[in-house]
């Protein structure tokens, strides 16, 4: 059995099928990118899995634990909860509280820590992102990047089972990504299990362990960075991995 494990995840909106009957194994340690084009389900997969959208169907399994997505009881939302930390596009901090208490939240309401105990957890994290020095800075006073790494702090301190990145640099300037990106890489590298929604395609190659091509709520192809990229097998994915090139090469020349 793999470390997670979605069986049967369908999510609709409407008349519009988001995810259709979607499979998908999780190996622990791994870094799971999910790529495809806007709009095609990525974002209301990991809010599937975090329980901030109910699902028509669908099981997640996470070390031997089942959990029905259906089920919007508090208790079992609460724990799946603690083992799936989200980080937004939005960064989604509090604005009124400064960069150590923003970490420290989760850590005092959730686990009942003390405080002094919640601020030592929180200032380690702080320091592992880089962002220790802007402990006592609120988010109104952090550019765009220095938000996001406080935010990726505040979900690693909860020590989640299974991270879950939406976009993490998508409403950073271009400037900003690297900061993020090299967060993201050591968060990795420290044997944390990632589940990512991105578009930055050369990060994937270099950090992903593992790629789902996803179109339409369908896995379409799934498979190693260079399967993915290098031995595209359906016609669908070369058509993407095309328009992609397209586009990097048209920003670079602007």
């Amino acid at each position: 059995m793999s470390f997670a494990e979605i069986r049967g995840l369908s999510k609709s909106f409407g008349n519009n099928v988001v995810l259709d009957r979607l499979n998908l194994d999780i190996n622990k340690g791994g870094v799971i990118a999910i790529i495809g084009p806007s709009g095609t389900g990525k974002s209301t997969l990991l809010r599937c899995l975090n329980l901030l959208e109910t699902p028509e169907e669908g099981v997640f399994t996470i070390e031997g634990e089942s959990y029905d997505l259906t089920d919007k009881s508090g208790k079992r939302k609460v724990e799946l909860r603690q083992k799936t930390e989200m980080v937004f596009q939005q960064f989604n901090l509090f604005r009124q509280k400064n960069a150590l208490e923003n970490v420290m939240e989760g850590l005092v309401v959730v686990k009942d820590y003390d405080k002094k105990t919640a601020a030592q957890i929180a200032e380690l994290h702080l320091e592992k992102v880089g962002m220790l020095g802007w402990k006592n800075h609120y988010p109104q006073h952090l550019s765009g990047g220095q938000q996001q790494r406080v935010a990726i702090a505040r979900a690693l301190a909860m020590e989640p089972k299974l991270l879950l990145m939406d976009e993490p640099t998508s409403a950073l300037d271009p400037e900003l990504v690297g900061e993020v990106l090299k967060t993201i890489r050591q968060t990795a590298q420290e044997g944390n299990t990632i589940l990512l929604v991105t578009h930055e395609m050369n990060f994937v190659k270099q950090v992903a362990t593992h790629v789902v091509f996803l179109e339409n709520g369908k896995i379409v192809e799934q498979g190693t960075p260079r399967d993915i990229f290098e031995r595209p097998a359906s016609q669908r994915l070369k058509e993407f991995l095309v328009q992609i090139d397209m586009f990097n090469n048209l920003e670079y020349l602007i």
